[in-house]
């Protein structure tokens, strides 16, 4: 590339990103804050230096955490000309490693990899004559991920567990060490190794060989890594032996955003690093790019007292916009339906539901949106930690629709029916299925796909089948997944590195946020950092809010999170004095708060929406219920809308429990708010009036 192209690299940049871009010897630290643009700043270095000739692409290693932000990566690395650099995760670069040199160094292949850790751990717990049910090997496998990036041997995890206050909820540490040991006695026999061993693996065969060590030094001359406040231990040794003693490392990241210290990072590698590279060049990116001024003040106000070592003061840079809204709501249903509310008029005045998120601190808390969601028709999506490309559906479809295109090599019709074709045989149906979990998630994967075909034969009318699943494959290749179809649902923990135009915070009270046992000032810095990731994903328009109480009628003690003080002033620490119409209606209802079969007090969301503990005994009419299901569908394709939009299973189960026959008995079933009745009232009401025989039962 001709000098003056490579100085137009440079000119696209603020002056410290053209620092960051021209400083292409040494050690160098970057500490970007939120909405830097971190990402553009160390793909043009790359493309800079590839541009000088100071690097050459294939001697470049630039290191992320995700397989999506390696996709990104190597996606703006080739728009600017750096098309030959390699770009993975620390696992990528460190299966791809491990796999070739394990069967020299020590003269047998890899073994594979597990499909999950469940398996393996309930066989380790019965060794040990010891119980576990799901919740609790998924919290024995998390701690396990822990011990191994910390590395931390069975061995020795008792005396460190003990140090360090550990818990595993059914399990002292003692429990846990033993559980610990006989996992990895259970992975060695069935010859499987674990994504965490993938790692350790890597390490071993450069550690214990020379010879590979120095292939690999010789391969890549020049490092990046991006988000190094979440290296592990075992990540920060893999990346020493991969530089063998040198120091050409360029690190970026963010210690506001550390927020998976449970998991092993720690951000003392990146504000460590000028102390153990000398002579380290270290570049601040402060202007915020992303946000509206008021959402960056908000940021800037939740770390306020950890700017200098821990946090970036934040600059924002785009104009004005909205204010920011802080609401307290008198319980978790008012508040679940003021945001659906709120949300319906922004879906209502135009806004894509795509471009709404709405963030809380645990999956527990999605079940109440998502009911308030449904309730308006609003279309949501959850957002999970699983990989779109890596889901098991996902998979089948591509290779069906291969095999489809192999079938039939000339267009045999409109891309979208032969998509619409190949998913049918699948399963997919133009409705949602009733309900949620793992049968909706598969439906959301297929209408993903058949949305995406839907865009690229607007784009090319003539696109063939093979020529999409190409298409296909190279968003899987950049892990460029499609967007979510409706209003997205996530943790704080999911959302890190997105973003959307509209966000709505939900759950910010004590208890919640910080939740009630973070109680060590390392635990409570990170539920700060946590809200702070939250806040900084709107670009133009944040709403926070609390709930003063879990269930309506409750007594309201919480208070908004000590994170936000100077953000919520005495006004806006009061609930709402008049809560949305179906919490008024909940309130007044004691039915709604309490069993209607033994009168105990109901939390549970789905236990609310019941009307009564899901151990207690059901007059659930099979009848009405295949009736009211019936009817369902057929609304749903009378409105093109899922079928969930109507009524969830819940509200279903409960009309054919309840039966109520006039309005004063259809208003107090749970689930069903003012609209729905003005809209399906005489319907359901006629349906509960009726006799309906048995559904008949399917035979073979």
């Amino acid at each position: 590339m001709p000098t003056h192209q490579a100085d137009h690299l440079l000119e696209q940049l603020d002056a410290e990103q053209r620092t960051v871009a021209a400083t292409l010897e040494g050690p160098l630290r970057v500490l970007a804050g939120a909405g830097t643009g971190k990402t553009r700043a160390i793909t043009h270095r790359i493309a800079y230096g590839v541009a000088t000739r100071t690097v050459i692409p294939n001697e470049v290693l630039a290191v992320t955490f995700t397989t999506r932000a390696a996709g990104e990566l190597r996606q703006r690395l080739a728009a600017l000309g750096a098309g030959g650099v390699q770009a993975r995760t620390f696992h990528s670069a460190a299966l791809r490693q491990a796999r070739y040199f394990w069967p020299q160094v020590f003269g047998d292949e890899l073994p594979p990899i597990a499909a999950s850790k469940i398996g393996l751990l309930s066989e380790a717990v019965a060794r040990g004559r010891l119980k576990a049910n799901q919740a609790e090997l998924r919290d024995l496998a998390s701690e396990i991920e822990w011990a191994k990036v910390s590395n931390v041997r069975p061995g020795d995890y008792l005396a460190l567990a003990t140090r360090d206050s550990r818990e595993v909820d059914g399990h002292d540490a003692a429990a846990v060490a033993k559980i610990y040991a006989d996992y990895e006695d259970v992975k060695r026999i069935r010859h499987r190794i674990d994504m965490e061993d993938v790692l350790l693996c890597a390490a071993a065969v450069l550690s214990e060989d020379e010879r590979a060590a120095a292939a690999v030094r010789r391969q890549y001359q020049w490092f990046v890594v991006d988000e190094f406040q979440d290296v592990s231990p075992i990540q920060a040794a893999l990346l020493d032996l991969w530089l063998g003693g040198r120091d050409q490392l360029c690190v970026v990241g963010d210690p506001a955003q550390t927020i998976y210290s449970f998991a092993g990072a720690s951000a003392g590698y990146l504000l460590d690093f000028p102390a153990k590279f000398a002579g380290t060049t270290s570049v601040t990116l402060m202007r915020n790019y992303r946000s509206t001024p008021q959402v960056v003040e908000a940021a800037n106000s939740v770390m306020a007292g950890k700017v200098g070592r821990s946090a970036v003061r934040l600059r924002a840079i785009r104009e004005a916009g909205e204010s920011l809204d802080f609401t307290g709501y008198p319980d978790e249903v008012a508040e679940a339906a003021g945001v659906a509310t709120e949300i319906s008029r922004l879906v209502a005045g135009g806004t894509d539901p795509a471009d709404i998120a709405v963030l809380f601190r645990i999956n527990a808390q999605s079940e109440s949106f998502e009911e308030a969601l449904a309730e308006r028709s609003v279309p949501f999506v959850v957002r999970g930690a699983d990989r779109f490309f890596e889901r098991a559906e996902v998979k089948q479809a591509m290779t069906l629709l291969r095999g489809a295109a192999r079938g039939a090599p000339t267009a045999g019709g409109p891309l979208v029916g032969e998509v619409v074709a190949v998913l049918s045989e699948m399963g997919w149906s133009p409705t949602a299925p009733n309900g949620r979990g793992s049968v909706r998630d598969r439906w959301e994967s297929l209408q993903a796909l058949v949305s995406v075909a839907e865009e690229a034969a607007d784009a090319d009318p003539g696109l063939e089948l093979g020529a999409f699943t190409v298409e296909l494959q190279r968003r899987a290749d950049a892990q460029h997944a499609p967007v979510a179809g409706g209003v997205t649902l996530a943790t704080l923990h999911a959302a890190k590195g997105l973003e959307w135009p509209v966000v709505f915070v939900v759950g910010a009270h004590e208890g919640t946020m910080p939740l009630v046992y973070a109680d060590t000032t390392a635990s409570i810095d990170e539920e700060r950092r946590l809200l702070y990731v939250g806040l900084t994903r709107a670009r133009d328009l944040l709403r926070v809010s609390w709930a003063a109480t879990r269930s309506p009628g409750g007594r309201g003690s919480r208070a908004p999170s000590r994170f936000l003080a100077g953000l919520v002033d005495e006004r806006h620490r009061q609930p709402l004095a008049t809560a949305a119409p179906s919490s008024r209606r909940r309130t007044k209802t004691p039915k709604v708060a309490t069993c209607r079969i033994c009168s105990r007090p109901l939390t549970d969301p789905r236990e609310c929406k019941l009307g009564r503990c899901v151990e207690c005994p059901s007059s659930y009419d099979e009848g009405l219920y295949a009736a009211l299901r019936q009817w369902r569908r057929d609304k749903a394709a009378e409105e093109k809308v899922p079928a969930y939009c109507i009524f969830t299973d819940a509200t279903l189960t409960a009309l054919a429990e309840i039966k109520p026959l006039h309005l004063a008995a259809l208003i107090k079933v749970p689930g069903i708010g003012q609209v729905k009745i003005t809209k399906y009232g005489g319907d359901l009401m006629g349906l509960c009036s009726a006799e309906h025989p048995l559904p008949a039962l399917e035979t073979s």
